[in-house]
């Protein structure tokens, strides 16, 4: 059986003969069926195994009528449950699904009745899965390409193919805009788990009273305003890959919460005392340097090291300048397919060559993007590009290092918009805290 693509269905049942029947008859290609005698092993079992659905005598030996329903979904809000009984029991059967059961079936039952029961109750499992997954998702369905023949870019392709088949987690580090969430998507496609989706959480965006409830997912009146059980975003990446972009930026309360999950591969949700099993690709990405925010006492040592076990660094476009041209010509083919490609001119392409590009290349994708709106008859002129591009002269290399020419540039389009910060951060193509960060260093 491929264990891979088999959802798991578990079955309780206190006599052998029925344990041993529905283990046969229910399990297939598609389903690893396994089985408990007792409450209380069923428990275990729901503690160390991920199950879809449970096919559930009715009444046990350890436990009294309706108990075990109650705590199996007080664990496990997502699964089905088939509640089995006899004749005599169809008003508690009735109250069963009043508590959460999906359906119940009278014995003797009709066995191919039970396996399109249990079929069903996955397809409703898988429907609740991905109405989940899409509210916490925010990957792209299109095909995902690294632009670029340099010496760097085919290092980075050389690590991707290496590592995306492997469990070990990745830390993708380097400057803002410069393509860490690429990277990452790739690694996604190029692993097992590439058949479902990739779950993308930015860690700079967690609330930082709810950001271990958001990822570990909480039990109801576990703090206030929990009114309810949640699953959290270890949940939903179960047997797929958890991308956490801008790792730097999570609550270091929250870190050996996270860190014990890298080890292990258990949690525990929010107020909830029993440890949950997952099977999940972690990615990481960040741009900031780790190794100075645990010095600093903002990081998680042991996190650290963990997270590090594979590191990618993402070299600022400035390093790569030899890709320009070809990450121009995709922006111009891809960014308005309705469109004729735009062609752009020598002197506009030596602007843009000469140009340091402190936003890599989400902002070159803004300035092409606003490039194209601007053309005449699908030509691209220094007119088309920011007056910041068009203006700008190769620098002395005698007299300005790179990040002095970052810091002329970055000030001088903060001046352009007389102050506005955010409007910088747009046109750059950073966020607001990476250009709150290089103006407070420009200060010191």
């Amino acid at each position: 059986m491929n264990k891979n693509t088999a959802y798991p269905v578990l079955v309780i049942d206190d006599e052998e003969t029925i344990r041993r029947l529905l283990t046969k008859e229910l399990g297939n290609e598609n389903r690893e069926v396994m089985a408990a005698a007792t409450g209380e092993e069923a428990m275990a079992m729901i503690r160390s195994n991920w199950f879809d659905v449970i096919v559930m005598d009715l009444l046990l030996p350890d436990v009294s009528d309706l108990d075990l329903l109650i705590r199996v979904k007080e664990a496990v809000p997502h699964v089905e449950i088939i509640m089995i009984t006899g004749h005599g029991d169809i008003d508690t059967a009735v109250e069963a699904m009043k508590l959460g059961a999906y359906d119940f079936i009278r014995k003797p039952f009709n066995l191919d009745r039970l396996d399109l029961m249990v079929e069903k109750a996955h397809q409703r499992v898988q429907l609740q899965r991905e109405n989940a997954i899409l509210r916490h998702r925010t990957t792209s369905e299109k095909e995902v390409k690294f632009i670029g023949n340099s010496r760097a870019v085919r290092d980075i392709k050389f690590l991707i193919d290496k590592v995306a088949p492997e469990k070990i987690p990745v830390l993708i580090t380097g400057e803002s805009g410069s393509g860490k969430d690429v990277v990452a998507r790739l690694i996604h496609e190029r692993s097992s788990c590439s058949d479902k989706p990739m779950i993308i959480k930015n860690c700079a965006t967690l609330q930082k009273e709810l950001a271990r409830s958001e990822l570990f997912g909480h039990v109801k009146g576990s703090f206030t305003g929990g009114t309810e059980n949640r699953e959290g975003l270890l949940a939903f990446a179960h047997n797929s890959t958890l991308f956490l972009d801008e790792i730097g930026d999570l609550p270091i309360d929250v870190q050996a919460s996270l860190l014990r999950a890298l080890e292990t591969q258990t949690y525990r949700r929010v107020g909830e005392k029993e440890e949950r099993c997952v099977n999940i690709r972690f990615l990481f990405a960040t741009n900031k340097n780790l190794a100075d925010e645990v010095s600093r006492g903002q990081f998680n040592e042991a996190l650290f090291h963990r997270i590090n076990a594979f590191h990618i660094q993402m070299p600022p476009i400035h390093e790569r300048r030899e890709d320009l041209p070809l990450l121009v010509d995709y922006f111009l083919t891809t960014l308005h397919p309705d469109k004729p490609t735009c062609r752009i001119v020598k002197d506009a392409m030596d602007c843009m060559m000469r140009y340091s590009w402190p936003g890599n290349v989400r902002e070159l994708r803004n300035v092409i993007e606003r490039s194209i709106i601007l053309s005449e008859n699908n030509i691209i002129t220094e007119r088309c590009m920011p007056k910041e591009i068009a203006a700008g002269t190769e620098d002395n290399e005698d007299s300005f290092s790179l990040e002095d020419a970052e810091k002329k540039h970055v000030l001088k389009v903060l001046d352009f918009y007389s102050g506005n910060r955010r409007k910088t951060a747009e046109a750059l193509g950073i966020g607001r805290k990476t250009l709150y960060r290089k103006l407070s260093s420009y200060l010191m």
